[in-house]
């Protein structure tokens, strides 16, 4: 409804190609990857022009999407929620909420989401994140696992969990959840390295209590 509404749309290469059906008679600007800044500051400028704009993320915009670098130009510029630009947040389905559906019900209970990009996190803040996370029992999906480039990171992540977890901990690997390559695979903590993971995919890592039965993974709660 709000591309629907919108004049202008602005997004990812990748996500303006999700939402192509949608984009008849507007005004699309395509981004690459790594422009999230550029991204916010063209849809700034074209409602400073009076447009009504819809920047466009995957999955939820305020689960590693466009929502925060959004209000960080938004308030360098000046811009409070009492100007005459109204800004509004939509909630989407993130990855965490959409592979896990596809799996069975697998963040019944305390669950966290980490992602193993160091592209604007510090490796050993994320490894940190990491152990914690393993140590305390929480149910864990990994976003951005795994690139053509950054291959050591999804290696690292399974170290360390092996150092707290069984081996046979139920881990699902998903890719392109909801998308037309679709791809769902059920593997253990152990041999999590051996599945086919790529930047996406998602990681569910399942705690202590997880099982699988009869092609569902469970966390009971």
């Amino acid at each position: 409804a709000a591309i629907a509404e919108a004049d202008t749309v602005i997004g990812y290469v990748t996500y303006i190609r999700l939402v192509k059906e949608l984009l008849d008679g507007k005004e699309v600007i395509k981004k690459a990857m790594a422009e999230e800044l550029d991204r916010a500051i063209e849809a700034y400028d074209r409602a400073k022009l009076g447009k009504k704009v819809a920047l466009v993320s995957s999955g939820d915009a305020g689960v590693y999407g466009m929502a925060g670098p959004t209000f960080e130009v938004l308030f360098q510029a000046g811009w409070t929620p009492e100007s005459d630009i109204e800004v509004e947040i939509i909630p989407g389905a993130s990855a965490i909420n959409t592979c896990a559906a596809l799996v069975g019900a697998p963040l019944t209970h305390d669950f966290c989401a980490i992602s193993l990009s160091d592209l604007l996190t510090p490796w050993p803040t994320i490894a940190r994140r990491l152990n914690a996370v393993a140590y305390a029992d929480f149910v864990v999906a990994l976003y951005n696992p795994k690139s053509g480039r950054r291959t050591r990171q999804i290696e690292e992540a399974q170290r360390i969990f092996l150092r707290h977890r069984a081996p046979d901990t139920p881990v699902a690997v998903v890719k392109a959840a909801f998308r037309p390559r679709q791809n769902i695979q059920f593997t253990t903590l152990e041999k999590m390295h051996e599945a086919e993971i790529s930047m996406m995919t998602t990681v569910l890592i399942g705690n202590s209590n997880t099982y699988v039965r009869d092609g569902l993974m469970i966390t009971p709660r």
